[in-house]
């Protein structure tokens, strides 16, 4: 168990057998609790002070609307597009295609923040494009917390998915290697369930476009589609620039949206943070959750020390370098694929991780916080070293004293 004034309380639960448990995380839709004979589940709960996920949800709703008001000021200025590090086969696809509404540039996201051992909390990115963990947060969380006893802000998710997916209406579902992926075909196919709605799963690499229309492996035309797909690649696959133009030219509509990718990139922290420096753009309350909730973040190293680096578009911790207090480089990932050769890269200061103890050792502790159908709405947990990447593992969160305020 953590230390009383930490922010959060570790329930290991190491002790009960695993089998059967695992085995029922299956039947439920998460037939990853195990990968390779490797323990990607902790069987475990980290339990958050109610007072610090109160201030988490509120900071949530606050740095969506910054920076979705941020997403309105970049869209069609492309010296920010290329700040921002957006292929220019995405720029057209872009300035020609409507923004939603307010809050709803995507319906399906996810924060990742840093909460230090204090309660300090501090915003990394936004996961806003393709973000995975939705079976491991809607599913297994609360499972796991009800199995100990401990209240989840996730049982909602679903509600709030089917929300989302009943106004976009997608027809298909994608993912690359889907039937063979475990992770990404689970997530589509939880995600399918959860919509109530008739929509076929298939894999992105049977998919092909003539003239702009989308078709599958069956040569069915596809309209409205849901793809675990990462926006950026369609600047450097041999389709991407075909899929661009479908898009463009109203034969499919993609989901999450086009301009998912604006709030995706890490350079919009950057940007905010630029804008907050040269007082534009934002209000006072504004300026004050910039300051409490975002960590400075620059498109040049001009730290001395204690920072880290990241690709605008670094996915599972690929990109991530850590310098320490000299300037000198303390860890860089080797497992992940380094997106910084394709995109540009950003500077940011350094946050604290909570630690908590484990039966694998001490741990740093990442809080993710998706964000669906514009509200903030479900917590999830991963577990590693410094950098958070494929090697981490999922661990359930839980909020102390929700339900008292519930009841």
């Amino acid at each position: 168990m953590s230390p009383a004034d930490s922010v959060f309380e570790y329930i290991d639960q190491s002790g009960l057998e695993r089998a059967p448990r695992v085995e029922e995380l299956h039947g439920l839709g998460f037939t990853w609790a195990d990968l390779e004979d490797e323990e990607y589940w902790l069987d475990a709960v980290a339990v958050m002070r109610g007072e610090t996920y109160k201030e988490l949800e509120e900071a949530s709703v606050k740095l969506w609307s910054i920076l979705d008001k941020a997403v309105r000021y970049v869209h069609q200025r492309h010296d920010l597009y290329e700040l921002l590090g957006i292929p220019h086969v995405l720029w057209q696809m872009l300035d020609d295609t409507p923004l939603p509404e307010p809050g709803l540039i995507s319906r399906y996201a996810r924060f990742d923040f840093a909460i230090a051992g204090d309660g300090t909390i501090k915003l990394l990115e936004l996961n806003a494009d393709t973000p995975t963990g939705y079976v491991e947060a809607s599913i297994a969380t609360p499972w796991i917390c009800g199995k100990a006893g401990v209240s989840s802000p996730n049982t909602g998710m679903k509600d709030r998915l089917a929300a989302a997916w009943g106004i976009e209406q997608p027809d298909t579902a994608a993912c690359v290697a889907y039937g063979t992926h475990q992770e990404d075909s689970g997530t589509i196919e939880a995600l399918v369930a959860h919509s109530g709605l008739d929509i076929r799963c298939v894999d992105c690499l049977d998919l092909w476009i003539d003239e702009g229309a989308v078709r599958d492996a069956e040569d069915r035309v596809i309209k409205r589609m849901f793809a675990l797909y990462p926006k950026e690649w369609m600047a450097v696959d041999d389709g991407g620039e075909a899929l661009a133009y479908a898009i463009e030219s109203g034969q499919l509509q993609l989901f999450n949206g086009p301009h998912s990718i604006l709030l995706q990139s890490k350079g919009l922290i950057a940007a905010v943070w630029g804008m907050y420096e040269l007082g534009l753009l934002f209000g006072e309350e504004e300026r004050q959750a910039i300051a409490s909730y975002i960590l400075p973040t620059y498109n040049k190293p001009v730290f001395s020390g204690n920072f880290v680096s990241k690709s605008v578009f670094g996915r599972e911790g690929g990109s991530v370098r850590i310098f320490d207090d000299s300037g000198s480089l303390e860890l860089a990932d080797e497992d992940g694929f380094d997106s910084s050769v394709l995109f540009p890269t950003v500077y940011q200061k350094r946050a604290e991780l909570a630690r908590i103890q484990t039966p694998e050792g001490e741990l740093h502790l990442l809080t993710g916080m998706f964000v669906i159908n514009g509200v903030p709405c479900g917590l999830l947990g991963r577990a590693g070293g410094p950098i958070t990447g494929n090697a981490s593992h999922f661990i359930a969160l839980g909020v102390r004293g929700l339900e008292d305020e519930q009841g």
